[in-house]
């Protein structure tokens, strides 16, 4: 079982021409909403590609019955969410421009609760975007634990961080997260890949590479036709964990991790477009040749 923890969340998605400078503003196009959290897509991910899921994570009074929830219920997630009374479910507000570029603002909400939550004992878990001190402690009492810092990466201090580092296995982080650790951290990009037994990087477009007990593998992005950037991290890390636990190479998990990634930039949302074991499979076998390995059937 996989084990995700971190936000949940509801995502408010607008299209602007282009994203303003301070002081300045702009018009909006379309607005949207959708389900979101970066713990949440990666559980639905995992979920949608056939593989047990628990989402460990906090929401507000709306939570209950909502539409979300029935979405969890049909996916199969394992709901492990603590309700904080008096708030409502976190809410991201993001603007995508026409050439691609993004900017979030997000309101913490049920989510803000972490930081006083105890962290439970979990035997292969995934931290998502969540409160640094939350991660911390979930780091420190797991068996087996991966990282993203997303966007909250800029709420770490070197300390956290450092904890962090000592306790997972593989790290994600795209490009700019990647720059935004060493910065904290006042070390090196080879020094902070070297803390760690797996460190996965994103670059978009231009795909990702695998840092693998000293060996490097660059993995390519798998062409989609981009209606929207949000959750393509998510789906790649959904795909990655997936067909980590059922037995495939590092470097087969990271392809499968950029075939899920395809389908989800494909549509607005992060959870709209999210593939089954066989769409992935036929999608990866067109652009990487037969899928080997150890499979379980989903």
């Amino acid at each position: 079982m996989i084990s995700v923890a971190g936000h949940t969340a509801i995502d408010h998605i607008f299209t602007v021409p282009d994203l303003p400078n301070r002081h300045h503003s702009t018009f909006i196009t379309d607005h949207q909403v959708y389900f979101g959290g970066g713990a949440a897509n990666i559980a639905a991910g995992i979920a949608t590609l056939g593989e047990p899921c628990t989402l460990v994570s906090a929401v507000g009074e709306d939570f209950a019955g909502c539409d979300y929830d029935r979405w969890f219920e049909r996916l199969g997630v394992v709901e492990q969410l603590t309700v904080i009374p008096g708030t409502r479910t976190a809410t991201a507000y993001m603007f995508n421009d026409a050439a691609g570029d993004q900017m979030t603002f997000f309101e913490w909400g049920a989510s803000a609760a972490f930081a006083g939550m105890e962290a439970p004992e979990l035997d292969f878990v995934h931290m998502a975007t969540a409160d640094p001190s939350f991660n911390v402690r979930v780091a420190e009492k797991s068996t087996f634990a991966s990282f993203d810092p997303g966007q909250d990466l800029l709420r770490y201090d070197a300390g956290q961080l450092d904890s962090i580092l000592d306790h997972i296995d593989i790290l994600f982080a795209n490009q700019h997260e990647v720059l935004g650790m060493c910065r904290i951290l006042g070390v090196s990009r080879d020094d902070l890949i070297s803390r760690v037994p797996r460190t996965v990087v994103t670059m978009s477009g231009e795909g990702s590479i695998l840092y693998d007990g000293g060996s490097l593998h660059r993995i390519p992005a798998v062409p989609a036709h981009l209606a929207d950037p949000t959750g393509a991290g998510d789906a790649y890390r959904a795909g990655f964990l997936v067909a980590f636990v059922r037995g495939y190479t590092t470097v087969q998990a990271c392809m499968i991790g950029a075939v899920t990634a395809s389908f989800c930039v494909e549509q607005v949302g992060c959870q709209t477009n999210l593939p089954d074991w066989a769409r992935m499979k036929a999608r990866f076998e067109q652009h990487f040749g037969t899928l080997g390995g150890p499979v379980t059937a989903a």
